[in-house]
């Protein structure tokens, strides 16, 4: 357990009990965090074009998948990127930049994200997880790195299809269903209300770092190709808090959960519940914190994920 994690108060039995808009509750609480004082912006600079190549899923959709290409057969696992809400693959240049030179790397674009396909449906928690499934096919056993509503998607993948695919999780900055439980928000209210204002604030809040202004236009018209209900539906599973929990209490293999203060208590509560489970807490950055503080993101998911290929 990370030192210095304060647990926070007990929920009465009847709140445990609730049906929640799980996805809601912990990303957007991530996400409207204060600001951070900074005296200087941090800007990541021009992005790279990223390796590319396309795959088709079971229902027809085309998902867009950043891969680096084969390493030797020796190295160490994969590691394999999943974004959150509305955000694209492009959002971990920082570590694809960072881990390529040295392992396969890979990054999803979920349907309806970055350069993907928009279908009609498939903004289920099952469909998505599933999306994730038929990425992995064909690789070996992969660092799975999920961030916000890809914590949650990550877990259903776990729940569907075991943990054969996983050689180590790595949960970024969302809610696990360990106690407490986020507060309630009027996010969806505002998204339907004025959603283009919503998502540049969402996009904004994320970052502790000012941002260049092309970058986050880039990220609010990226979100805005999605559709509306989609994606509420993606904010609104309808799942009690324990389902998250409990699987993140059972996962088998190496577990890793990296957040900001906004769950330090839920990291304690996970850490004490499930033994080896590796907590960090970055106290000087926002919900994207693998941008904020890239370095020491990097630095901590190298030595966690030097974990060596079967």
């Amino acid at each position: 357990m990370a030192a210095g994690i304060r647990s926070g108060p007990p929920r009465d039995g009847h709140s445990r009990r609730r049906l929640v808009a799980g996805a809601a509750a912990g990303c957007i609480a991530a996400a409207t965090r204060a600001a951070l004082p900074v005296t200087e912006p941090q800007s990541p600079g021009p992005e790279a074009a990223l390796p590319r190549r396309w795959l088709r899923v079971g229902d027809g959709t085309r998902l867009s998948l950043v891969d680096t290409g084969p390493q030797a057969a020796d190295g160490p696992a994969p590691l394999f990127f999943v974004p959150g809400w509305c955000m694209p693959a492009s959002i971990w240049q920082p570590q694809i930049e960072a881990f390529r030179g040295s392992r396969r790397v890979l990054a999803l674009d979920p349907r309806g994200q970055g350069e993907s396909d928009v279908p009609a449906e498939g903004y289920t928690a099952q469909r998505r997880a599933d999306d994730i499934a038929e990425a992995l096919d064909g690789l070996p056993p992969v660092v799975l790195v999920a961030w916000s509503l890809a914590v949650l998607e990550s877990l259903v993948l776990f729940e569907r299809h075991g943990a054969g695919r996983i050689a180590g999780l790595v949960l970024v900055d969302n809610s696990v269903g360990e106690p407490p439980a986020p507060g309630p928000n009027d996010f969806l209210a505002r998204l339907r209300a004025k959603r283009r204002p919503t998502l540049e604030n969402f996009c904004r809040a994320i970052f502790a770092r000012p941002q260049p202004p092309q970058r986050i236009e880039a990220l609010v018209e990226g979100a805005m190709r999605m559709p509306l209900e989609a994606s509420i539906r993606l904010l609104s599973y309808p799942y009690p808090r324990e389902r998250w929990r409990d699987l993140a209490r059972a996962f088998p293999a190496p577990l890793a959960y990296v957040v900001t203060t906004n769950f330090a208590a839920q990291a304690e509560s996970l850490a004490a519940h499930r033994g080896g489970t590796r907590v960090e807490v970055f106290r000087d950055a926002g919900h994207a914190l693998f941008v904020d503080d890239a370095a020491r993101f990097n630095a901590f998911l190298g030595e966690f994920g030097g974990i060596r290929r079967d």
